[in-house]
């Protein structure tokens, strides 16, 4: 049985009124406050476990090679030397390829899945739900497992050590997660927008164009970004399709700091700093579309 408290209240014409009030309902409030404190402390910690390896990185890259395993923080002797010699080298050469590449699978993964998608979102034909799940069973397998078969196809077209082989490659495998993306954004239009434009005389084209495309440019973005992510990042395709120093991407020349007595472990943080910075900036940059598409696309109707 709860136990209340009486208190008096003044009531109208002088007269006075009484309101009963649990007494346990000022524990209500520390309580509240101890959660948040507790979840606030919990986010702190994991905020510090995510940034603490980045920090590591961004300070072993000022360190002498002699002082790479010192534990503190700030350099004992702070010097810009592993930068100079990072981008002395190849590094150049390396990071317009990723960038080439990034660009081009962007564009082409985006002119291919966007019409696949629009199709499946819009129309009715034979064999829809097996294409759809053949997408997504497509997305089950580890991508190592097409590095054969590829590597056969590429040396009969000559595509091997070829940037366009690598494009074609990154484009066709992020493929199916676009379409299914891309789809979900276009189902969340209503589809009377596409009968009115229809009835002002636009075709299926048109209407694609003009009317759906600027309507789903979050998503657009998310998927935009998700190729890039791809194509910048990936390792084991370009390190088994490039061969030549002059086509070598990124992820694949800064493991040259890596050899068989060990590692270059200031080059390759100086290195990898340098990698993550243009990704960090497209991220600032198109960040408003990106959380309205990974946010909207959920949501249907």
């Amino acid at each position: 049985m709860k136990e209340t408290t009486t208190i008096a209240q003044p009531g109208p014409a002088g007269s006075t009124r009484t309101t009963r009030r649990p007494r346990n309902q000022k524990r209500v409030k520390p309580l509240k406050v101890v959660g948040s404190i507790s979840a606030h402390v919990v986010m702190i910690i994991t905020v510090l476990l995510c940034i603490l390896p980045m920090l590591i990185i961004i300070s072993t890259s000022f360190k002498q090679p002699n002082d790479v395993f010192d534990l503190k923080l700030i350099p004992a002797v702070f010097t810009w030397s592993n930068y100079q010699y990072v981008l002395g080298g190849a590094f150049i050469t390396w990071f317009f390829n990723s960038l080439k590449i990034g660009a081009l699978t962007t564009v082409f993964g985006v002119i291919l899945a966007a019409p696949a998608a629009y199709a499946v979102s819009r129309w009715q034909f034979f064999g829809k739900q097996g294409l759809l799940l053949l997408f997504l069973v497509t997305q089950m397998f580890p991508a190592v497992l097409l590095i054969v078969p590829l590597y056969l196809l590429f040396a009969q077209l000559s595509l091997l050590d070829n940037i366009f082989g690598l494009v074609v490659a990154y484009a066709t495998t992020a493929l199916p997660f676009s379409v299914w993306m891309l789809k979900n954004f276009f189902d969340a239009v209503p589809k009377e927008l596409d009968e009115a434009a229809n009835v002002d005389g636009l075709g299926p084209f048109q209407v694609f164009w003009r009317i759906i495309l600027p309507l789903t440019l979050p998503g657009i973005a998310v998927v935009a970004f998700f190729n890039f992510m791809t194509a910048w990042n990936e390792f084991m395709m370009a390190f088994t399709f490039l061969q030549s120093d002059s086509n070598l991407t990124l992820a694949v020349g800064i493991q040259r700091f890596v050899h068989n007595f060990g590692a270059d472990w200031s080059y390759l943080a100086a290195a990898a700093v340098l990698v993550t910075i243009p990704v960090l900036v497209i991220f600032i940059w198109a960040q408003r579309y990106l959380v309205t598409g990974l946010t909207g696309g959920s949501v249907k109707g």
